[in-house]
């Protein structure tokens, strides 16, 4: 049975919060995928956000595990907006 660690669910919250505002601070400082499309990582989890600059908003796409289906959210957008 695999141990759980306590506080590992509020680590991720905080940490994913933390990119979330590093995004909103430099929206084109973070690894293009396409046109429209960027990845920001999480310092400490194998996780990135997926984010496209729309006109007057970042829209998330998808948190996603960088090891497990990492372009699982790429049917999620359009090709216009690839």
């Amino acid at each position: 049975m695999r141990r759980l660690d306590p506080g590992l669910g509020l680590r991720f919250y905080n940490e994913l919060k933390k990119t979330e505002e590093r995004i909103q601070k430099y929206p084109d400082g973070w690894m293009q995928l396409s046109t429209n499309t960027r990845r920001c990582r999480l310092e400490t989890f194998p996780y990135g956000i997926i984010y496209q600059l729309r006109a007057d908003e970042i829209l998330i796409v998808a948190v996603a595990h960088l090891k497990r289906k990492p372009e699982y959210w790429k049917d999620r957008i359009s090709s216009a907006d690839s």
